[in-house]
């Protein structure tokens, strides 16, 4: 069946991220105005985030595309699928970079409301790193 596909100039293909719209006319203004507000507001003791999610990833017994140093000829022996099923959990790592300290960290929760995921990161990143230095009036 390969042979006759590839005699009718078929190939294995993955596929290719282009589909993205149109930018913005004033794109460069947009970014150029977001980096003058976050040098403002780190020059004035303000915390500023930037907050990512990544994909979910299945947790569980599952090949990742990753590499490690291992002993020769033991490779970590994973499940044969991964087939998306409703009993595998997911992880959902979301990441929280604070810009005026250089620091950050990753929550990883389990539930489907990414939403609530992302407030409950921020609220996080808030009571642990922020909160307390504007309590005591002073830069972090």
């Amino acid at each position: 069946m390969a042979q006759l596909l590839r005699d009718q100039n078929y190939s294995l293909q993955s596929n290719r991220k282009t589909e993205e719209g149109e930018d913005h006319p004033d794109r460069d203004a947009q970014f150029r105005h977001i980096n003058t507000e976050v040098k403002r507001a780190v020059a004035a003791g303000m915390p500023v985030i930037s907050v990512d999610t990544k994909k979910k990833e299945l947790l569980g017994n599952y090949d990742n595309g990753g590499q490690q140093w291992l002993p020769a000829k033991k490779p970590v022996k994973v499940n044969g699928h991964d087939f998306p099923s409703p009993d595998v959990p997911r992880a959902y790592p979301y990441g929280i970079y604070d810009l005026a300290r250089n620091t950050g960290f990753v929550n990883v929760g389990t539930g489907h409301d990414t939403g609530a995921f992302a407030v409950a990161s921020i609220r996080g990143w808030w009571r642990t790193k922020a909160e307390p230095c504007i309590r005591q009036r002073r830069r972090c």
